[in-house]
């Protein structure tokens, strides 16, 4: 068994560098190490022990971005381990561009960020940091040349603002409400947390801001969709499709790919005050395309031409020498207009209201008064009708609808009014007519037909003062 070196013979070996005694060693007071003192020697190479020790820590100002080692997270702030003499500091408001997070949502011990510095020493000693100037620093770069490129950035949403949403793009990207569909979009709740691509419309770093569009990112991806789309599309086809948004012009009709405008003139028949009063967001409406501009990429569509067109309609089932019942809906210097159907108004001029002159219209009816009138012109083409209030008072034949009404054992073979014995009226048009019919079985004088009534000479009926042979 050989024999152990005494340790403190002058002749025992040297202890290797790496067992050192802390007595022999100096504490760098940084990170708790001890270093040998054969080893700081060799080191200093005629510096102070200080010197030495400054030359290890990272140099940086204000302003620049490090890197840094998460030491520490807290519920208000995150410390990062740089290579200063003291950890940096970064406020939880410096943390996210987001707002109210959790700072353990952001990161994790151990793991290495970036940071900018914002202040080498605050009032208390402190290096503040922040993570999220250093991501806006680097992002600012990224996000110029995409724009210059024209490229599309993505990032996931992160809130709903007024008018818009934000997008967390390495810095805070406001996406219009308009500009987030290729139609308006409503409800954006839904759209938090998702990740979407967008085109970079404007872009500020001075103002801090940044405008996305979805929909320029949407309208050049689905460029060739809708050029197929529009090239099948031809004037005359009737479409199904849902009312997507309703605005005081008209109403967009989605096609199932892109919308076309109804024009308020192309609604109704009728006269529309307000697209509202007609469709509904929702609405599923079959329309007729008018026309397809392939250039703007538009679509003209009509819900009028679907349905029938109530002049016509009127048209095909009156004619000339009839009577119908109306309602007096205005006075003009000129006559009175009555509403003889669905949207059909027609002109009593101010010659036909009564066998005697009138002066005003107001002399013979009032609005909301309801009465006969007779057919005397009907123009469809220019949406015109003549009507005669005295004219209506020499009888003639009743319009279909009214026969029905009053029954047909009141009517001979030929549409005249004949009445019927113990007659009670049940409507206002009823009771009308029946007085019409009384007033002419008192002279008796049964009405005649229109063309009749054209024919008759004059002088088949006496005038008081004569004398029937």
């Amino acid at each position: 068994m050989s024999e152990q070196a005494d340790p403190h013979s002058p002749e025992a070996p040297t202890a290797p560098v790496d067992t050192v005694n802390p007595v022999d060693a100096v504490d760098t007071a940084d990170d708790g190490e001890y270093v040998p003192k054969q080893v700081v020697s060799d080191d200093l190479d005629g510096m102070s022990l200080e010197d030495a020790i400054a030359g290890t820590i990272v140099n940086f100002d204000d302003g620049d971005i490090v890197k840094g080692t998460v030491v520490k997270v807290d519920k208000d702030e995150v410390l990062l381990d740089i290579g200063y003499k003291s950890e940096g500091v970064i406020p939880i408001r410096e943390l996210s561009i987001r707002h109210d997070v959790d700072p353990n949502e952001i990161v994790s011990l151990g793991e290495e960020i970036e940071a900018l510095v914002l202040q080498k020493e605050d009032k208390e000693g402190r290096l503040i940091l922040s993570k999220k100037r250093a991501q806006y620093e680097r992002a600012w770069g990224t996000i110029e040349k995409v724009k210059e490129s024209g490229g599309v950035v993505s990032g996931p949403v992160i809130e709903v603002v007024k008018g818009g949403l934000i997008l967390d793009i390495g810095l805070r990207g406001f996406l219009p409400a308009s500009l987030v569909e290729l139609r308006r979009v409503r409800d954006l709740q839904p759209y938090v947390g998702k990740t979407l691509e967008a085109k970079i419309i404007e872009l500020d770093k001075n103002r801090n801001n940044v405008v996305l569009s979805r929909r320029a990112w949407l309208e050049e991806t689905q460029k060739e969709q809708r050029e197929d789309f529009l090239t099948n599309l031809k004037p005359g086809e009737i479409r199904r499709g849902t009312v997507s948004s309703v605005v005081n012009f008209g109403a967009f009709v989605d096609l199932g790919g892109m919308d076309g405008l109804v024009h308020v003139s192309e609604l109704s028949w009728k006269h529309v005050d307000h697209p509202s009063s007609v469709v509904q967001v929702g609405d599923e409406i079959d329309v007729q395309v008018l026309e397809v501009d392939l250039d703007r990429e538009r679509i003209s569509l009509s819900l009028k031409a679907t349905q029938q067109d109530p002049w016509q309609e009127f048209a095909s089932n009156h004619r000339v020498g009839e009577l119908v019942y109306g309602r007096v809906t205005k006075l003009v210097p000129f006559g009175a207009f009555v509403q003889v159907g669905d949207g059909i108004e027609g002109l009593v001029h101010i010659s036909e209201m009564a066998v005697h002159h009138v002066d005003l219209p107001e002399q013979v009816v009032t609005p909301g008064e309801e009465l006969w009138v007779k057919i005397i012109d009907l123009d469809l083409q220019r949406r015109r009708i003549s009507l005669s209030i005295k004219q209506a008072a020499e009888g003639g034949i009743v319009a279909q609808e009214y026969q029905e009404a009053f029954g047909e054992h009141a009517y001979d073979e030929h549409g005249q009014y004949i009445g019927a014995t113990e007659f009670e009226p049940e409507t206002e048009a009823q009771a009308a007519w029946a007085d019409l019919a009384a007033e002419y079985s008192t002279s008796d004088r049964p009405p005649i037909a229109a063309d009749e009534a054209e024919e008759a000479p004059a002088e088949q009926e006496p005038k008081p003062d004569e004398t029937v042979e």
